[in-house]
Formats: C-alpha cells, structure tokens, sequence
C-alpha cells in the first residue's frame, strides 16, 4: 500500500511549482504578442518575469519535495516557447523582419537562434543526471534570451532605428544561438544557497545590486548578461590553458625522471 502511495505521488501534477511554470509560459506567450503590436519594453518585461519564475520553479519543487517528471517536461516546453521562440520573434520583429530590408537573413538569423535554443534544451535534459551542477554546458537559454530581448529593450528606448543596429541584431541572435549548442563551460550558481546565513556585508551587497538594476533596468540588464556570455568562453580558455600548463610540467616530470 505505501508503495503505490509513492507511485500514485510521482504520477501526480503539483499544483505550486507548475502553476509557477504556467506563468511562466503566459509571459512568453504575452512576450510574442506584445512584440507582434510593437510593444517591445512590454515584451522584454515579460521575458526577464519569466526568467525568474523559470528559476523559481524549480527551487520551489526542491524545497517542498515536489519535483516530477511531468514538471520537468512543462518546464522545458515552456522554456521552449519563453526563451526560444518568443525572443526569436521579438528581435525578428524589431530588427530582423521585412522594415530591416535584410531579407532572408533577419528570418534566417531568427529560426538558427530558435532551433539552437530546442536543441540546448534537448540537450540538457538528455544529460541532466551526467552534467556537473556546478556548470552549463552551451549558455543557457534564459541567459540568451536576456541578452537578445536585452538589446531590444536598449535600442527602443535609447536608440534610433538604423541599418547597423540591424545588422548588429543578426550577429547578436547567431552568435547567441551558437553559444548555446557549443561546448563552453558557465557558472551555474547553483551552490548558492538562499537558505543559508549570510554576513551583514552581504546584505548590503544585494541591496546595492538591486539599487544598481533599478536605476537603469535596460541597460543594466543587458550588460549583466552580456558580460555573463562573454565570461563562458574566457573561462574555456583559462581551463583550456591550464591543462596544457600541467601536461607540459607532467611532461618534464617525466623526463626528468628518466
């Protein structure tokens, strides 16, 4: 009887964790319709809230021992529709589509992000129980969609519009795309721990950050994870370095000792 319990448990819908992936998919769905009418600061609003209902989710399913497998696969079809589809047509929309006379490249651009995004994701869940936590592998795609979305929202409230802003926007998407199915290793801050004590220092650390976000949410936004992709590959080639530093000591080591 008690083991039928715990079967009947893990077949069953938690209602907290998937209500919390449902909104997230709502924004990405509102994200697309938001960029379809030309209203981009909506739609990147409705990017970043699901980025952090994307990443409550989960941590909320930990915490109260509700994790499944049916969450798990929501969770990565709304993914999906949040971080691969809606940013795709909103900088499509913006600065790839027919106003940008860039013709099959802006569509082009858009669908490589897009399927770039299915396969980082297909990926992951492929190799969830093998993956160091405490690494991605390829960026992932939350991160994408912030610096895609992210430049969106900076250009249509700071920028006029312009062909090189254009064309930044098709190299902007492709190489996020590309970031996202390659091998480069990010930080997963998966370790840190919002239950744990933190010192006073670090209180006022997260309020001078928060203070720093708004004051300039677009701008700040973008460059955090701007600089968060950016950090993949000079990470890559610290490691990379570092091997080839060791195997040319190991290398010494052993002739010396012969």
């Amino acid at each position: 009887m008690g083991q039928r319990s715990k079967e009947i448990r893990r077949r069953g819908i938690y209602l907290l964790p998937n209500l919390l992936t449902l909104t997230a998919l709502f924004c990405g769905f509102f994200a697309i319709i938001a960029a379809t009418k030309g209203w981009f600061d909506w739609a990147a609003y409705a990017i970043f809230i699901a980025m952090i209902l994307d990443g409550a989710d989960g941590r909320v399913a930990r915490w109260t021992n509700t994790q499944s497998d049916f969450g798990a696969e929501f969770d990565s079809l709304s993914d999906m529709v949040s971080f691969g589809v809606a940013p795709a047509l909103i900088i499509f929309e913006y600065a790839l589509g027919s106003n940008s006379q860039l013709g099959k490249i802006g569509w082009v651009a858009a669908f490589i992000y897009t399927a770039a995004a299915a396969l980082r994701l297909a990926r992951f869940n492929t190799q969830v129980a093998s993956d160091d936590k405490a690494y991605f592998q390829g960026l992932p795609s939350p991160s994408a969609a912030a610096i895609v979305t992210g430049f969106v929202w900076v250009s249509h409230i700071y920028l006029d519009p312009h062909p090189i802003l254009n064309i930044v926007a098709v190299f902007l998407t492709i190489g996020a795309g590309v970031l996202m199915v390659s091998n480069v290793r990010y930080h997963s801050f998966k370790g840190f721990d919002f239950r744990s004590k933190v010192p006073f220092v670090g209180m006022v650390a997260i309020v001078m950050v928060i203070a720093v976000v708004v004051s300039d949410p677009p701008i700040v936004l973008f460059s955090i994870f701007l600089i968060y992709a950016c950090s993949g590959p000079v990470l890559t080639l610290y490691e990379l370095q570092k091997r080839r530093r060791q195997r040319r000591r190991d290398e010494k080591k052993t002739e010396s000792v012969s």
